[in-house]
C-alpha cells in the first residue's frame, strides 16, 4: 500500500513524471536553499530525496526575499532526452504585487548539473511546460491581477485572472505566438498550478483552486483542441476534501497526473495534517498520492468521491520502509546532510562552514535570526508530530548582541529559539527568545528572562514537541541530568495557520541550529552533531 502523505513534512505542489520505471516528484521550497527538492521511487510506496537542483549562485539567489516568498510550485518533465524544470521565484508576497519571474532549467540526468536558467517571463506564478506529441511545446501560468482587493494573507478570486498559455521556443529560448487566457477556472476561484496531459484525443488541464487553506482543491477540464475551450468535470473537482471537516487529509489540491508502464492512473496533491483543537497543520503542507480511475474518458478517484485516501493501493506489490526514528548526524567535512537547508543566500560560505573545525558545524554570526539577507541558519524538516532535536554548542559570546542556539523556526515572525548569550551581570547564560506569530507585529517576547547562567564550556541543549506543545531543556554537561527551562510553550504557531492565518504564510516548521552577531564581528558558534527523534 501506499500511506500517506508519501512526503511527510513542508514538501507542497508536487509534480510528478515518470521516465520508464523511475518516478520523479519535484516540490516547492520557497526561500530554503538550495531551490526544488526532487525526490526518486521505483514503486510509488518508497521515496527518497535525490537532488536539489537550483544550487548556486547562476541559478538562484534570494536574499531579500520576503517569507514564503522564493521557489513556488515547480514543474518537472522529461522530453528530448532532458529532463525540463520550470519554477517561479517570487519577490513580493505582501500588497497587491507578486513580481513572480519563471524559468526554466535542464539537464540530461536528475542528479547531474542542471543548466543556467532562461527567463521566460512575469506575468504570473505556477508555470508548467507541456510536451506535445508534434514536438511542439506550451508554457502555462497564471496570470496575476494587482488591480484588485487581493493581497498577502487574503487573497481575491479576481486576481487569480485565469491561465494564460503560449508556445515555448526550445531553439530561441523563447515565447512565440499570441498568448491567450485559456481558463478562468471554476466558480471555486483563485486558480492557479496548471498542469497539461494528452489522453485519447483529449487535452486534459488540471488547476489548483480555492486557496492553500481548507478550501484547497485539484479541479480538472478538457478539451480537443490544446487552446480551449475547456469543459469542467462532472465532478469539477477530480480531488478536495473542503467538504469533509472530518477527513484525515485537509487542504488537499494542487497536484498532477502519472500512468505507469501498465497504464494504471495516479494522482499527486498537496495536503496537511491539522492538529486539534485549533486545526493547525504544524508539519505543513505535504506531498500525498491518489489511485485513479478512468470512466467516459474522465478521471475519479478510484475509491469514489473527491476526498483523498490516507492509504491507498499501489500497482505493485512493494511494502513501506519505514526511516528510522532516530537520525543521528555527525558533521563531517564535505557537504552539508541532505536532510538539511538553509535560507536565500547562494554564498553558504557566508554563513557556515564544515572544515574549519572538522568534526563541527560552524556558524558565523551574521544578521538577526528572521533576517531576509544574511542569516545563518541551518536546519531539517520537522516530519512528526511529536519529536525530540538535540545538539552541543560551544560558543564564546562578549555582547548580549551575539547568540547561538537550537530553535523551531517557521519565519521571521514565528520561531522559538533556545539561546546562549551574554548578559552583562549573570555573565553566559541560556535564555528563550519566543516570536508566536506574525499579527500584529511579530514582537519577541523573553520566557526567562535574563536566562540562566552557564559555566564555560560546551553547552547541551534540547526541544521536545509533543503535538501543540514544545518544553526546552538544557544541561552543562553530558554527565548530568536534562533540567528542563521555561514554561512550555504554544508550538502549534509554528505552523501555516499560526499567526495571521491559513494564508498569511504557506510553508513549513524546522528544527535546527543558528547564530547571529548584530555587532557585525561575526562570532562563530561550533555544533557538535545534531539528533532528529521521533516521540510517540
Amino acid at each position: 500500500m501506499i500511506h500517506n502523505p508519501i512526503l511527510p513534512g513542508f514538501n507542497p505542489d508536487p509534480s510528478i513524471c515518470r521516465v520508464g520505471e523511475d518516478y520523479y516528484i519535484a516540490t516547492s521550497t520557497f526561500e530554503w536553499y538550495p531551490g526544488v527538492q526532487i525526490h526518486h521511487s521505483r514503486d510509488l510506496v518508497n521515496w527518497t530525496l535525490v537532488h536539489r537542483p537550483l544550487e548556486r549562485a547562476s541559478q538562484l539567489d534570494m536574499r531579500g526575499n520576503p517569507d514564503s516568498c522564493g521557489i513556488w510550485a515547480p514543474c518537472l518533465s522529461y522530453a528530448d532526452g532532458l529532463f525540463w524544470l520550470v519554477y517561479t521565484d517570487v519577490k513580493r508576497y505582501d500588497g497587491n504585487f507578486k513580481d513572480a519571474h519563471n524559468y526554466i532549467v535542464t539537464s540530461p540526468t536528475i542528479e547531474g548539473e542542471w543548466s543556467d536558467p532562461v527567463y521566460v517571463n512575469s506575468s504570473g506564478f505556477d508555470p508548467s511546460l507541456f510536451h506535445d506529441d508534434d514536438g511542439r511545446k506550451w508554457f502555462l501560468n497564471m496570470q496575476w491581477n494587482h488591480r484588485t482587493e487581493s493581497y498577502g494573507g487574503a487573497p481575491k478570486h479576481p486576481a487569480f485572472d485565469g491561465i494564460l498559455f503560449q508556445e515555448w521556443d526550445a531553439e530561441t529560448k523563447s515565447l512565440k505566438g499570441p498568448i491567450r487566457n485559456i481558463f478562468p477556472g471554476s466558480p471555486l476561484g483563485l486558480v492557479e498550478g496548471p498542469h497539461l496531459f494528452k489522453r485519447n484525443g483529449w487535452y486534459y488541464l488540471t488547476t489548483a483552486e480555492g486557496g492553500t487553506g481548507y478550501d484547497h482543491a485539484v479541479t480538472m477540464a478538457r478539451s480537443r483542441a490544446i487552446d480551449g475551450p475547456y469543459e469542467m468535470h462532472p465532478n469539477t473537482h477530480l480531488i478536495t476534501s473542503k467538504d469533509d471537516p472530518k477527513a484525515v487529509l485537509q487542504r488537499a489540491g494542487h497536484g498532477q497526473y502519472v500512468e505507469t508502464p501498465d497504464g494504471q492512473a495516479y494522482h499527486t496533491h498537496l495536503c496537511g495534517r491539522p492538529m486539534p483543537p485549533k486545526r493547525r497543520c504544524t508539519l505543513g503542507r505535504e506531498t500525498a498520492l491518489q489511485k485513479c480511475i478512468w470512466e467516459d474518458d474522465w478521471l475519479y478517484l478510484a475509491q469514489g468521491g473527491t476526498v483523498p485516501d490516507v492509504d491507498v493501493q499501489a500497482p505493485g506489490n512493494a511494502t513501506l520502509t519505514r526511516r528510522s526514528d532516530r537520525i543521528e548526524t555527525h558533521f563531517q567535512p564535505g557537504p552539508l546532510p541532505d536532510e538539511f537547508q538553509w535560507l536565500r543566500t547562494p554564498y553558504p560560505e557566508r554563513i557556515f562552514s564544515l572544515t574549519e573545525r572538522p568534526g563541527y558545524l560552524r556558524l558565523h554570526g551574521r544578521e538577526s535570526i528572521g533576517s531576509w539577507f544574511d542569516q545563518a541558519l541551518v536546519a531539517r524538516r520537522q516530519e512528526h508530530h511529536s519529536f525530540r532535536a538535540d545538539t552541543v554548542v560551544e560558543f564564546a559570546p562578549d555582547t548580549y548582541q551575539q547568540a547561538a542556539g537550537l530553535t523551531h523556526y517557521y519565519n521571521r515572525h514565528k520561531f522559538h529559539a533556545l539561546v546562549v548569550t551574554l548578559h552583562e551581570k549573570l555573565g553566559r547564560v541560556v535564555t528563550i527568545f519566543s516570536c508566536p506569530g506574525d499579527f500584529p507585529h511579530g514582537r519577541m517576547s523573553f520566557p526567562v528572562a535574563s536566562g540562566v547562567a552557564v559555566p564555560e564550556g560546551p553547552v547541551h541543549l534540547a526541544m521536545e514537541i509533543r503535538e501543540n506543545d514544545l518544553q526546552f531543556l538544557w544541561r552543562a554537561s553530558k554527565e548530568v541530568e536534562w533540567q528542563p527551562i521555561g514554561p512550555v510553550l504554544d508550538a502549534s504557531v509554528i505552523s501555516d495557520e499560526g499567526g495571521r492565518g491559513e494564508h498569511g504564510s504557506f510553508t513549513g516548521a524546522f528544527a535546527g541550529v543558528f547564530a547571529f552577531d548584530t555587532s557585525g564581528r561575526g562570532q562563530p558558534a561550533d555544533f557538535q552533531g545534531f539528533v532528529y527523534e521521533r516521540l510517540g
